[in-house]
């Protein structure tokens, strides 16, 4: 075992000497050392539940015979983190937390892992560190949020809360109903109740493979999670007698399933930054163009919020994630999973209960998948778009840029009512580099739907955007203004076509136009300049490559 390096020959009294001042037996010291990476935190809903799921994955791994070690790790609630400052930090924090586990695994010489999780940035920062150590691994998902409740309405956080401020500006509800929106929204533990980036980077974990059925979309709070995390502590002792590693899991066709789920699912187009990343450290080559070719391929067909009126609770109830393996059994690849089925195994025992919330591939939503990748000469590189969540007189749209360089001065012009329909409203400067971090644009977003103009305006920024986001809101432009990309040449008044099905982002400038403008150009000074920014700034590559970090002279 690696932990032999730690524990085993009398050089290494010293360290089994600090071990047994943790109250270690001699059973204990000869059993494998299972690392528990936990995210616990008082400040994200979706994490404060987590110290029941710890103890019960420490029961699984004592009862299958593994000696279990708790360390913590950094989290940030992209909700809380949204519309100011502290959104700079939250994209980066992917990076921080896989180099954390890293760093612990490798330093205490772990035999395994159980990666214990739940939002946005942290668990792509999880499956990260698994592909990299390639050490046993499973990852357990702390599960979706119930719905609120305001009388007989069901809420969810977007809807009832970044999009009622936009509806609190148009004057469509009152401060009463706005404050009782706000007490309801969130009733408790959980991730979000949409297909918003946290459960949908769960689901595509469990279609991964690197949960154990069920995991993703097993509410937070319930006894059955509990169930889930003590088996998966008892299956990670499992993996380490039977070597199977983490890239034994990771597959490049378990990277295909886990996007074909989210192209079914209509989920968040952070999976365009998060999957490769992923696959990268797990020595898979995954590119936009994947997404493209499998959402092509793939029907539509759960439209769980924003996109559609169902919530994860009512996913799960309908048959989860094996649910929807089921429906998509023929386009699967097979492949292993951590549980010891092969994924199409799964999909065969998976069950339907409800076809209004799962529906089958001859009468989907959409009869392709959730995200589109345009290209233009906007977007040389790349772009995405959650076509799903866009009304079908907005797949082509042409109207005139109004042009930001921060989010900041976006949500002023459009809180002051300067943003008119017709506008394709250009947001810059907030990509990996210029950001710094590569903000989510969910509070200007949802303020615009709240006050109408998802159906009247385009969105376009080299930023990123919730999964929560809905109408024609096009992010991830490539190459970004900070690296003098299109993006940062376009002009106030400059016509914008944006052609969803043709998968084109095009501005109608002709080339010796913006020649001009391109030999005038100077990139603004940075935004932020100083301490973890300054340097991740310096380090991240471009939206188009899943926004990693790697030094100037990385190749790998």
């Amino acid at each position: 075992m690696r932990s032999d390096a730690v524990t085993q020959g009398v050089e290494r009294m010293p360290n089994r000497a600090l071990l047994r001042a943790l109250g270690l037996t001699d059973r204990q010291l000869e059993q494998p050392f299972i690392g528990i990476a936990s995210s616990f935190s008082d400040l994200i809903p979706g994490h404060i539940g987590m110290r029941d799921l710890e103890r019960s994955i420490e029961k699984g791994i004592h009862a299958g015979g593994g000696t279990a070690f708790v360390f913590g790790l950094p989290g940030v609630c992209d909700g809380i983190a949204m519309g100011h400052v502290g959104m700079h930090y939250s994209l980066p924090t992917r990076e921080l937390i896989a180099d954390s586990i890293e760093c612990v695994a490798q330093a205490h010489q772990l035999d395994a892992l159980v990666l214990l999780t739940n939002c946005d940035k942290i668990t792509p920062g999880m499956l990260m560190a698994a592909g990299r150590l390639d050490l046993p691994a499973v990852v357990v998902t702390a599960g979706p949020m119930l719905s609120g409740r305001l009388g007989d309405q069901r809420l969810s956080l977007v809807r009832d809360t970044f999009e009622a401020v936009g509806r609190f500006q148009a004057r469509q509800i009152d401060e009463q109903e706005f404050k009782a929106l706000e007490c309801a929204a969130c009733p408790g533990p959980g991730s979000c109740q949409g297909v918003y980036t946290a459960n949908t980077m769960a689901c595509v974990t469990e279609a991964m493979g690197m949960s154990l059925p069920r995991c993703a979309t097993e509410l937070a709070g319930q006894a059955e999670k509990r169930r889930i995390a003590h088996d998966s502590g008892l299956r990670v002792v499992e993996l380490v007698r039977g070597g199977v590693t983490a890239r034994d899991i990771m597959t490049p066709a378990a990277f295909r399933n886990g996007i074909r789920v989210d192209m079914a699912l209509g989920g968040s187009t952070n999976t365009c930054l998060h999957i490769p990343a992923i696959a990268r450290d797990a020595g898979v080559d995954i590119s936009l163009e994947d997404f493209d070719e499998i959402s092509d391929q793939t029907p539509h067909v759960a439209n769980i919020r924003p996109g559609g009126e169902h919530f994860m609770e009512d996913l799960n109830w309908a048959g989860g994630i094996p649910g929807v393996l089921n429906v998509l059994h023929g386009l699967l690849e097979d492949s292993p999973t951590v549980s010891g089925a092969s994924i199409k195994e799964i999909a065969a025992q998976g069950t339907i209960t409800d076809p209004a919330v799962i529906r089958p591939l001859d009468n989907p939503y959409h009869a392709h998948g959730g995200t589109a990748v345009l290209y233009g000469s906007l977007a040389p590189d790349g772009c995405v778009v959650k076509q799903s969540a866009v009304s079908p007189d907005m797949l082509t749209f042409e109207g005139t840029a109004l042009c930001f360089d921060s989010e900041e001065d976006g949500m002023r012009a459009a809180m002051a009512g300067r943003v008119k329909p017709g506008a394709v409203i250009i947001v810059r400067y907030e990509g990996p580099r210029g950001g710094p971090g590569m903000r989510e644009m969910l509070s200007l977003t949802s303020a615009l739907t709240g006050m109408g103009l998802d159906k009247a305006v385009a969105f376009v920024t080299d930023g990123r955007f919730s999964g929560g986001t809905r109408g024609p809101a096009i992010g991830h432009v490539s190459p970004e203004a900070a690296l003098g990309g299109p993006i940062a040449l376009v002009q106030d008044g400059d016509r914008i076509v944006l052609d969803i099905p043709g998968k084109r982002l095009d501005v109608m400038v002709d080339e010796a136009e913006m020649e001009r403008r391109r030999a005038a150009f100077e990139p603004p000074a940075a935004k932020i300049a100083h301490g973890f920014l300054r340097r991740y700034a310096a380090q991240v590559q471009s939206a188009n490559t899943g926004a990693v970090v790697e030094a100037a002279d990385d190749n790998s």
